[in-house]
């Protein structure tokens, strides 16, 4: 890797400092004004103002330089709930949603989860990659650096373990980092919905250490929801991945107060996703436990639930909150970090610094790459985005703002 000077920047924002940042530090971006930014072999060396940054390196051969006069510099985004590997297509459902029918009906009616499940299962490992690919291109192009991804659409052994070898595959070989997630207890598969007990065995005896001895999975996810998984049953699955290595992560309290926020306090999980219904005594016990609030708005958003997650209250009560796309097929139709903090701004009532701390460092924090990413700091990764004009403009809906992504020192994608 070679060596990269950006100078000039209007701003950098550096989101530079501990994590996670949380209450009235949620909104600490730590700017600088005509700011400069050098890289060397792939990680930051340098963050400051583009006259010390000219004084300390005023030699520029082999070294590329880029003007960022008139722009400001960012963390590139890290997106810590996706679903991005699937099979099929349900943009019908999109339709059905929009003449009026309801996620559970869907659902009742074959589609939903089970539908990307079947067209999942039967998709090879080579089409899910290149169809994976498609998605990760957009995300790219919309700011993200690095993505969560779960595995979840197989619900069957080999099935999952084909989607966490298709996360590796990406990681290995697309610019966006993937960090890789087991979630096979994202439904009940309907072969099991007669004797729920046995594939919730099937989960903790054989899928769980099937993907945590082959190395495939970091983390674990369960649905925790009415219809879904129990409480008890989260808790029990989250607890034998524990026993394996794998970290605990948990889908709570989305379609109502499931009990997901207290399921996350008790095991210790890193971060508790969605939470459009969490209670005041969720939030306490996220609080007094450390969890990390990752919000949705983009999926409550084109599920037409009608609300989005208290973010306002979490803040307020110390939770240190995050934010993500939930890329999926169903209800996650966007790959845009900026559209998931202009939904945060304008639906639940986060500020500019508050939502841009949570798509870096909260984020980063979310899935435990804090150390590595999600702030512009020497030593990190130089992984950044360069917006034409103001951080606010990334907020305008359907206009491009972003100019430039960086990975690892590198111009991985650039507007035309």
């Amino acid at each position: 890797m070679g060596s990269l000077i950006i100078r000039n920047a209007k701003t950098v924002i550096t989101c530079a400092g501990t994590a996670p940042r949380c209450g009235p530090d949620q909104a600490d971006v730590r700017p600088i004004p005509d700011g400069a930014i050098v890289a060397t072999g792939g990680l930051i060396a340098f963050v400051g103002m583009t006259a010390e940054c000219d004084e300390r390196y005023p030699s520029r051969e082999g070294v590329d330089v880029i003007d960022a006069a008139g722009c400001t510099v960012l963390p590139g985004f890290v997106d810590p709930h996706t679903h991005v590997v699937f099979g099929g297509d349900r943009r019908d459902e999109l339709r059905r949603r929009l003449a009026g029918a309801t996620y559970a009906e869907i659902s009742a009616g074959g589609g939903g989860i089970l539908s990307t499940v079947r067209a999942t299962r039967a998709a090879s490992e080579d089409e899910l990659v290149a169809a994976t690919t498609e998605r990760l291109d957009q995300m790219l192009r919309c700011g993200t650096t690095t993505c969560e991804a779960k595995s979840g659409y197989g619900l069957e052994t080999d099935a999952e373990l084909k989607m966490l070898r298709v996360i590796r595959r990406l990681d290995q070989q697309h610019p966006i980092d993937l960090v890789s997630t087991f979630m096979g207890a994202h439904e009940i598969p309907i072969e099991h919905r007669a004797n729920r007990r046995f594939y919730i065995d099937q989960l903790v005896r054989q899928m769980i250490p099937a993907a945590a001895r082959d190395g495939l999975a970091e983390w674990c996810d369960v649905f925790c929801e009415a219809g879904v998984y129990t409480p008890d049953e989260s808790t029990e699955i989250l607890q034998a991945a524990r026993k394996h290595g794998l970290k605990a992560r948990i889908h709570a309290d989305e379609l109502e107060e499931s009990g997901g926020s207290l399921v996350a306090a008790a095991v210790g999980a890193r971060s508790a996703d969605h939470l459009l219904y969490v209670s005041p005594r969720g939030i306490h016990a996220m609080k007094q436990a450390g969890v990390v609030a990752t919000l949705l708005p983009i999926a409550a958003f084109y599920l037409k639930l009608g609300r989005y997650a208290p973010a306002r209250e979490l803040i307020e009560a110390g939770v240190p909150v995050a934010l993500a796309t939930d890329l999926n097929p169903g209800g996650g139709f966007s790959p845009s970090m900026p559209f998931s903090m202009s939904l945060a701004c304008f639906s639940m009532r986060m500020t500019l610094e508050e939502a841009l701390v949570a798509s870096t460092i909260n984020a980063a924090y979310a899935i435990d790459r804090h150390d590595r990413i999600g702030s512009l700091e020497v030593g990190k990764q130089a992984d950044l985005v360069i917006v034409n004009g103001e951080a606010v403009d990334l907020l305008k809906v359907g206009v491009p703002a972003i100019k430039m992504v960086i990975k690892g020192g590198g111009v991985v994608w650039r507007a035309q």
